[in-house]
């Protein structure tokens, strides 16, 4: 049976994320910016968390570390890179290895730009990829700790990954990424398209995620870079971006 996968809107803008096992009855949660509503879904659909998954060691990502593990037992893995800044954590991983939720298996992959130590996980059977701050729909993190040629490299590794493969990203940043991806590409249908469907839902209340990396690489101006240079003269043109 395929992994269940749940998106949790909490704080202003972040989503965290539930995944479930159904065959092994696992639960695991991405990047908990808190504790209480996510222990109550898992409670409201009789699912036990088993599991953290960090991304990064940002507290809008780990703030609910402790208290779900003080109230479930579960075991915390996050980027060996970051463990001084993450002191929750039980297991320490790093690009190259693999993590397991039941019988489904993750890589974990390094994206470091937006921190230091960020990794994503890519479950391949599964066609998901949890990315944290990485990768948004049309946008790509802040470089807070790390530079844009990581950044451009992460976005070509990802970008490998299959058309199909569903995105998680952590936050609701579409509709502000569309509107800068709308300057930095004006002449692309595809982004001109998507970004009427993005308003629309967003009128509707809709949330805009996951995404994928087939649409990524249609509208995506940091995906779609052509250079290291020119990824840096975007984020830097999206980080001064008040349309």
């Amino acid at each position: 049976m395929a992994l269940e996968i749940v998106r949790l809107p909490v704080l202003s803008d972040n989503y965290v994320w539930l995944v479930h096992d159904p065959d092994s009855g696992e639960t695991m949660v991405v990047d908990p910016a808190v504790a209480e509503p996510v222990i109550a879904e898992a409670d409201r659909r009789g699912w036990r968390i088993t599991q953290i998954w960090n991304t990064h060691w940002h507290p809008d990502h780990t703030g609910g570390n402790e208290a779900i593990k003080a109230a479930t037992g579960c075991l915390i893995t996050g980027p060996a890179a970051e463990f001084e800044r993450i002191p929750t954590l039980d297991v320490q991983v790093r690009g190259g290895d693999t993590v397991r939720l039941g019988d489904c298996t993750a890589d974990v992959i390094d994206v470091p730009a937006h921190t230091a130590g960020h990794i994503a996980f890519h479950f391949s059977a599964e066609r998901a990829v949890f990315v944290g701050d990485t990768l948004f729909p049309m946008g790509c993190g802040r470089l807070f700790e790390g530079s844009a040629e990581q950044m451009f490299d992460n976005m070509a590794r990802l970008g490998a990954l299959p058309a199909e493969t569903q995105v998680y990203c952590a936050h609701e940043y579409t509709q502000s990424n569309g509107r800068y991806a709308l300057v930095a590409e004006p002449d692309n249908a595809a982004l001109v398209a998507r970004m009427k469907a993005v308003d629309a839902a967003r009128a509707r209340g809709e949330a805009t995620v996951p995404t994928t990396i087939g649409l990524e690489r249609e509208t995506n101006p940091f995906m779609r870079a052509s250079s290291v240079a020119e990824l840096a003269e975007r984020r830097a043109a999206k980080d001064g971006f008040r349309g």
